[in-house]
């Protein structure tokens, strides 16, 4: 695809790099030549400095060949008129704004009209919310995915010592659970990616990723590790807007505490939330984290917009005996060293909104897309077309690329995991999983209906 992407910062940079590693045409627009230079000392994409919103910087970008604009500079005002200027000067097909302000987020009918200006907004706030809202929900996660409107769920789980199923073959799970369906996506030992067969044996401290039928996911969870108990107290440090939206979205069933440094934000968010206990200070004040009873905390989640600084309360938390601490981290680099043997979760916020854009930029009927492992994997969900190739063969007839697997199929509205004689039909929406994402283009053309000369499921 030809790709504009308007914004240099963090989520431009890290989406630009993805869809660079797939062979797409990216374009970069920014006022920052410096950031711009970095960028394309490193990956095989077009820069242009400019304004991302003047039409001149749009047409030297080629607006009027592109497939796409991705608008993810800081500004909603700047976002939103690209869009218009690429929809009525360029007549770009697809138009993608990020935005923050609820103002506009709330007003639908802006997605609505025939003529739409912005096809989709796109809030990475808000998607990292409802991303540890999921974790929330299904305590002891590391990961939790919805497909087909959240029918299907991939939960990711380290596996711990006292787990049923840890130090058995995979097999047995079949004997502990014979009346529950649910099939092992992967496994990554030490990093490394092993295909589940049933003959593997689960190892502690294995990164376990499975799917089932979101009413069975509990019961899975608890072959691999003891249950955790619900969460009730939860400890945000950060009143940003990750941090306010997520004590909004929380507050009603949680007891939520919020500390946050300024004082005039702190007076914002004590008149904003209803039930969160707002604290002035630093999360990473051991007096105060030890005056709130840390210990009782059972997830403190460090959402400000400094790494150092939620890594560090984190750490600090952990120690004085918060149960669990979920980290937002921006820098790879950190997140990779960190998680697992101080962070129970390192979430990426680019690799969460990364997830939101995939079904748009893979070329085919791709429902839902979401990048895992920090982009080296990928999950997703495809419908099947009439005269694809694979309409009628059983799984184990389909010659997949290497690492990747089928693990369920949604067929009008009924969860069916994936087995080896199971027969693929018209509009089944495929669950796939990609250990390796590079290969996401055979498997493009493995599912395109005969006679089409592009990807397409």
């Amino acid at each position: 695809m030809n790709i504009i992407i308007l914004g240099a910062g963090s989520v431009g940079a890290s989406v630009a790099e993805n869809l660079a590693l797939e062979s797409n045409d990216v374009t970069m627009i920014d006022t920052d030549s410096e950031k711009l230079h970095a960028l394309q000392d490193r990956l095989d994409i077009r820069t242009i400095i400019g304004h991302a919103s003047h039409p001149s910087v749009l047409e030297q970008a080629g607006a009027a060949d592109a497939d796409m604009l991705l608008a993810v500079t800081d500004s909603d005002e700047v976002n939103m008129v690209a869009c218009q200027m690429a929809a009525t000067l360029f007549n770009t097909p697809n138009k993608i704004a990020r935005v923050r302000a609820s103002a506009y987020l709330d007003r639908k009918e802006l997605l609505q009209q025939e003529q739409a200006l912005v096809d989709m907004f796109i809030s990475p706030e808000q998607v990292v919310t409802d991303y540890i809202q999921k974790l929330l929900e299904r305590p002891g996660s590391l990961q939790v995915l919805d497909f087909a409107g959240g029918k299907v769920q991939l939960v990711t789980v380290r596996a711990y010592y006292g787990g049923p199923l840890v130090g058995h073959e995979l097999k047995t799970i079949r004997e502990h659970m014979p009346d529950v369906d649910m099939r092992f996506a992967a496994i990554f030992r030490k990093g490394r990616p092993i295909i589940p067969k049933r003959e593997t044996i689960i190892e502690v401290d294995d990164e376990v990723h499975f799917i089932s039928a979101k009413e069975n996911i509990g019961q899975v969870m608890r072959e691999l590790r003891r249950a955790d108990r619900p969460y009730r107290s939860i400890m945000i440090a950060g009143g940003g807007h990750i941090g306010t939206s997520l004590a909004h979205a929380i507050e009603g069933n949680l007891d939520v505490k919020i500390i946050d440094h300024d004082a005039k934000n702190a007076q914002r968010l004590s008149e904003e939330l209803d039930n969160a206990i707002v604290l002035l200070g630093d999360a990473a004040d051991k007096e105060l984290l030890l005056e709130e009873n840390i210990e009782d905390i059972d997830v403190f989640i460090a959402v400000t917009s400094d790494d150092e600084a939620n890594i560090l309360s984190s750490m600090l938390a952990k120690r004085l005996g918060a149960h669990k601490v979920m980290t937002l981290i921006n820098n790879p680099a950190y997140a990779n060293l960190v998680e697992s043997d101080i962070i129970d979760v390192a979430i990426s916020p680019q690799q969460v909104t990364i997830s939101s854009l995939l079904a748009r930029v893979r070329q085919g009927d791709v429902v839902v897309a979401h990048s895992l492992r920090r982009g080296a994997a990928e999950a997703t969900e495809a419908i099947v077309h009439t005269d694809s190739k694979v309409v009628g063969k059983a799984i184990e007839k389909i010659k997949m690329p290497r690492g990747t697997s089928i693990g369920a199929i949604v067929r009008n509205d009924e969860v069916l995991i994936a087995h080896h004689d199971t027969v693929i039909q018209p509009n089944d929406h495929l669950i796939l999983f990609l250990i390796d994402k590079s290969r996401i283009h055979e498997v493009e053309k493995l599912f395109q209906p005969a006679g089409k000369k592009f990807p397409l499921f």
